[in-house]
């Protein structure tokens, strides 16, 4: 009787460790998610709604909690497995119920056609928000403060803090788009204060296709792959203390995906804890020698 036990628990023993390193965060019914609707573009209708005279998709009043009036957020079957479809009607945040600390964050996502005002003539855009705090509308009445980890047609891994929130970078030469803006480089100076923050070297796929996104977060600390190639890292990652005084460390927080304008599907999407990051991303995960310097554009040279 005793040998049937060991023999049961023996072959159980290596199913149960599967389930636990991988965590499936996407079913049919969006158990594990609360959805917030923030303000319609004024050329969205939504029946029993109103838009306020003199306010737009950042400074209106937001639908809220709970409430997706157009079907924003689906989950569509595809191949066998549920994929999340966000239509990107309204700017809308899809967030889970739980915090979450030390984890590898995995999923898949493809852009669709369909694009909306405000941003019907510019890049596709959504975002992956890590390390979500406080209430719900922080940031543009629909997002909540938090470290993004930017999704946007060949802006994939972009860093962008929101509401709050900081981050050290390395960052090597600057220059883009006829900004001065911070240019990640694992070998660069580690800056604070950097704000939005380019990505390093990736490749995103064409159109249509499948990407596979990455975040690894251990500590104050965090890292971007896209399609297998780490392009960004963060240090002390922070918000804004009590009344708005210094820093506080931010190591933890719920997850949010974000609804912006264009349509896009993710798949597979999984989580799993962590205590160290992988030994393969060492050079991106050593912090830097020297001060952390406060970032500081340099100014246009005179003709």
């Amino acid at each position: 009787m005793k040998l049937r036990t060991i023999l049961l628990l023996t072959a159980l023993l290596p199913v149960s460790l599967r389930a636990d390193e991988w965590r499936p965060l996407l079913d049919a019914d969006l158990s594990l998610w609360d959805i917030y609707m923030g303000v319609p573009h004024k050329s969205t209708k939504v029946e029993g709604y109103t838009h306020k005279e003199g306010t737009d998709h950042m400074s209106g009043v937001a639908i809220g909690l709970g409430k997706d009036p157009l079907g924003v957020f689906k989950v569509v079957e595809e191949d066998g497995q549920p994929v999340l479809h966000i239509s990107g009607e309204i700017y809308a945040g899809l967030s889970t119920k739980e915090e979450f600390e030390n984890y590898h964050l995995s999923m898949e996502f493809k852009w669709g056609d369909k694009k909306w005002p405000p941003r019907e003539n510019t890049k596709r855009d959504s975002g992956i928000l890590f390390h979500c705090v406080g209430e719900h509308g922080a940031f543009w009445k629909v997002w909540m403060r938090s470290l993004e980890f930017q999704v946007q047609e060949n802006d994939c891994g972009d860093f962008i803090p929101l509401a709050g929130t900081a981050a050290s970078i390395p960052v090597g030469p600057y220059g883009y788009l006829n900004q001065k803006q911070a240019v990640y480089s694992p070998d660069g100076t580690l800056f604070s204060n950097t704000n939005y923050t380019q990505h390093g070297p990736s490749k995103e796929n064409d159109h249509g296709e499948w990407n596979l996104l990455e975040l690894y977060t251990v500590g104050d600390r965090a890292i971007f792959v896209v399609n297998g190639t780490p392009n960004m890292a963060l240090f002390d990652t922070a918000q804004k203390g009590p009344e708005g005084k210094g820093l506080v460390a931010l190591t933890k927080g719920k997850i949010q995906l974000q609804s912006e304008a264009a349509e896009v599907f993710y798949r597979d999407i999984k989580l799993r804890p962590i205590s160290s990051f992988p030994e393969e991303f060492e050079k991106f995960t050593t912090r830097p020698e020297g001060a952390v310097t406060k970032w500081d554009p340099p100014k246009e040279e005179s003709k």
